[in-house]
């Protein structure tokens, strides 16, 4: 028997190897762009015909190459980024293998114009399949220009599986956009079938994202900058409102690098739990620096997936980042609470204060407050009738006594507070879903929480599902404020109920709660505590249908804006409604 074992022809090998790294047009873009960069580029131009398919042709201003270095680098294996193996433990550039160039010319016809700067004249290179036609001198600017025409033309199968050129084309702007976010610093155009669709000057990173989407991003955009020992991050999210259905805008890049991350994309996402629906995907461009040492990039052909030494931390770390950065952010328009005197008039200042029973500022405990929005003074009585007639909401000037502010509440739904740029409404049951939240987040988070006592306790049979529910759950019910003890079969005694639901039927309250639960309970497995949080706020807002009287307004209000996020419900849902003066004077000019 002969042997049957035999080196494949290096043409043949570099076909191969081009199935990996060259999948469509935009893998081409991505190669030449990213070597561009390596080679200290400040302007870049990408010229691109029919999606790709007939040319994809990048132009630097970059070193430039030697003779030599020209022939050479169409060579596998053949780099200027690594001499060692340890050098893979501290890589800064976009590429590093040295397969790229050989991988492209083994399925396209290629053409490289490049002059070192060093040099008095350019190098020209002619390649078709992997085979050098032609070497000569020729007269170019420093810098590098490499063609590449006919893509797969000797593979037809590979040119057969390309999709439609709106399709392809997209991949090329994707890879485009990921490599100038990367690099704002770096000015970029773009010309596609002889007709200049982008051009983008060198800017920061801000000015960046609204050259590649729009000025509309401009507004759309929150900062983002969180430094650690481990990793710097920072950038921008797109603020929840202008979250979208569909994926896209989502960009994390690790040391100026693009890539993919399930993981990270995860942190980001739980951040925004509560702002946004589920099925809605926020945008995000963010930038992780850290020691290269701590990452694996070596681990997929395109280096668009990496591997981090301590995924957990850089977890917390981004999803903290985030988190902290929606936070600082006022998702509404301040609420300046300055006094409007046209309205002050309007209203007859009762002078009879309230009892000394009156809900204070200081029964928040630790309470943050937002600008604008001042704690309660002199509370007054409010007139006969509330649902019909304004209360007053008191405010601090720092030059006037504290005066009365107009509260009105609307068909027992809705709180209306004056404010000096328009008016503001408060949907109660949502107000009061995100204070209940909060509050059971946080006993859950603390292990305990205020309970009150029951009169009477109160038996309770419940179905197997439930009661399975109650006794797997029975520690974080009773860190929310349920005193709950288990009797025979599937009966349990309830003799305390949470504090803020010391009013509530506590069948009717537990009921609802398990409820909540069971939808909830595929969220459970990953978020116990905001689960069960979430399915306590939505119970409690539920069960508050009465109406209030002026106290409970002023005492919903002030919880409400003791909230670290006051804006939104749990689920997404805005919990108020700003109008805006020159809103209401546009509608009158219409009128």
């Amino acid at each position: 028997m002969g042997d049957v074992i035999r080196l494949l022809p290096d043409h043949v090998a570099n076909q191969i190897a081009a199935g990996e790294v060259v999948q469509r047009p935009a893998s081409v873009v991505k190669e030449l762009l990213e070597n561009s960069v390596d080679a200290g580029a400040t302007h870049i131009t990408l010229v691109i015909k029919d999606a790709g398919r007939t040319l994809v042709q990048v132009t630097d201003d970059g070193r430039g190459m030697g003779p030599n270095d020209a022939r050479t680098c169409f060579e596998r294996h053949a780099t200027s980024k690594i001499d060692k193996a340890d050098d893979l433990q501290h890589i800064r550039t976009k590429g590093f293998r040295g397969e790229a160039l050989a991988s492209i010319a083994a399925v396209a016809q290629v053409e490289l114009r490049t002059r070192h700067q060093d040099d008095e004249t350019g190098t020209r290179i002619l390649i078709d399949g992997s085979r050098i036609q032609g070497q000569e001198p020729v007269a170019v600017s420093v810098g590098t220009t490499i063609a590449v025409r006919s893509l797969f033309y000797n593979v037809p199968a590979r040119r057969q599986f390309l999709k439609s050129d709106p399709v392809e084309m997209k991949h090329v702007l994707e890879e485009l956009h990921r490599v100038s976010l990367a690099h704002p610093e770096i000015a970029f155009d773009l010309v596609q079938n002889e007709q200049e669709t982008l051009r983008a000057p060198a800017r920061n990173e801000r000015q960046r994202i609204v050259q590649l989407f729009g000025r509309k991003y401009d507004e759309r955009l929150v900062p983002v900058e969180e430094a650690t020992e481990l990793v710097t991050v920072q950038g921008f999210i797109g603020k929840p409102e202008f979250a979208k259905r569909s994926r896209g805008e989502q960009y994390f890049f690790v040391n100026r690098r693009y890539i993919r991350s399930h993981y990270l994309d995860h942190a980001v996402r739980k951040a925004y739990d509560e702002l946004i629906g589920k099925e809605s995907y926020p945008s995000w461009f963010l930038f992780l620096e850290l020691d290269p040492a701590q990452i694996d990039i070596n681990i997929h052909p395109t280096k668009t997936e990496v591997k981090f030494r301590d995924d957990r931390a850089i977890y917390a770390i981004v999803h903290a980042a985030v988190r902290r950065a929606l936070g600082r952010f006022n998702i509404v328009p301040s609420l300046d609470f300055e006094p409007e005197p046209a309205l002050l008039a309007a209203v007859e200042r009762p002078s009879t204060p309230h009892p000394a029973s009156a809900w204070r500022p200081q029964d928040l405990g630790q309470r943050r407050t937002m600008a604008g929005w001042e704690a309660l003074f002199d509370r007054t009585e409010p007139p006969a009738s509330p649902q019909a007639t304004p209360t007053v909401l008191p405010s601090r000037d720092l030059d006037e006594e504290p005066g009365p502010r107009p509260v009105f509440q609307l068909h027992g739904k809705y709180v209306l507070a004056a404010v000096r740029t328009g008016f503001v409404v408060i949907d109660r049951r949502r107000a009061t879903e995100r204070i209940a939240y909060e509050r059971a987040l946080r006993s859950l988070d603390q292990g305990t929480g205020p309970s009150q006592t029951q009169l009477f306790p109160r038996n309770v049979e419940l179905n197997a599902i439930d009661h399975a529910l109650v006794t797997e759950l029975l520690p974080e019910l009773r860190a929310m404020g349920f005193e709950l003890d288990t009797l025979s079969g599937r009966t349990l005694t309830i003799s305390g109920l949470p504090a803020e639901a010391a009013d509530e039927d506590p069948e009717r309250l537990l009921e609802q709660l398990l409820e909540q639960l069971q939808q909830e309970r595929a969220a459970l497995k990953l978020e116990r505590h905001q689960a069960l949080a979430r399915s306590m706020a939505r119970s409690m807002s539920v069960q508050r249908a009465e109406g209030l009287d002026t106290v409970r307004i002023h005492d919903l209000i002030d919880r409400l804006f003791a909230c670290e996020m006051p804006y939104f419900t749990p689920g997404g849902k805005p919990t108020l409604i700003t109008f805006g003066l020159d809103e209401l004077d546009e509608r009158f000019e219409r009128g």
